[in-house]
């Protein structure tokens, strides 16, 4: 996965800094979108945004 790609254009936002976000402990899409400001403009990366923090979710509870 390229954590480089920019998921949410409005704020920059790349994969990267959502799995960062879930490694600190977010594990809901609130918590991604307060730590990052991810789809909380337009909205229409939320489904991307959603996907990536369950995948980082379950990812990182793995381990």
């Amino acid at each position: 996965m390229n954590l480089e790609k920019v998921v949410c254009n409005c704020m920059n936002v790349t994969s990267g800094m959502i799995k960062d976000a879930v490694d600190s402990g977010a594990s809901t899409l609130a918590e991604v979108q307060e730590a990052t400001g991810a789809s909380t403009v337009c909205g229409g990366c939320l489904e991307d945004v959603e996907r990536l923090v369950e995948y980082f979710a379950a990812e990182r509870d793995s381990k």
